[in-house]
């Protein structure tokens, strides 16, 4: 019996997802979704006036910018940004965030082409979107 719970348990942990694999998904445009706070309870997204802007490098650096999209590719932003440093820790990708007024960390839960969604140190979670630009045919 030892020996099917040891089998078992050994299978449940080597399917689990290396949290590594979620790097390569993180950089691009992302519109949140869905905010999930402590307590459960959840707000809906429909309409973003910003969205986040991720950019890291081959040395898990990088920074998070907020843009306001305009038509046909354009975005509107100020020179502000929040540098990103990126570090696996406990077999969790966490984000770690500074800005000269502030720090914090984010972890990611998962990450995809498609969806992001991390944790921060109050529990929120926040499930991204890919941003899909407005395009309007001006002819």
């Amino acid at each position: 019996m030892k020996k099917v719970c040891f089998i078992i348990l050994l299978l449940v942990f080597s399917c689990s997802e290396n949290p590594e694999i979620y790097i390569k998904h993180l950089n691009g445009y992302w519109e949140i979704e869905e905010v999930t706070l402590e307590n459960g309870i959840k707000k809906q997204y429909q309409f973003n006036e910003t969205i986040d802007y991720i950019s890291i490098n081959d040395s898990l650096q990088g920074f998070r910018k907020k843009l306001k999209p305009g038509i046909n590719d354009t975005y509107f932003t100020s020179d502000d940004a929040e540098k990103l440093i990126i570090k696996l820790e406990n077999d969790s990708l966490n984000l770690y965030y500074s800005t000269p007024f502030s720090k914090w960390k984010e972890t990611v839960l998962e990450a995809s082409e498609m969806h992001l969604k991390v944790s921060n140190q109050n529990n929120t979670v926040y499930l991204y979107k890919r941003y899909t630009p407005i395009q309007l045919d001006i002819d």
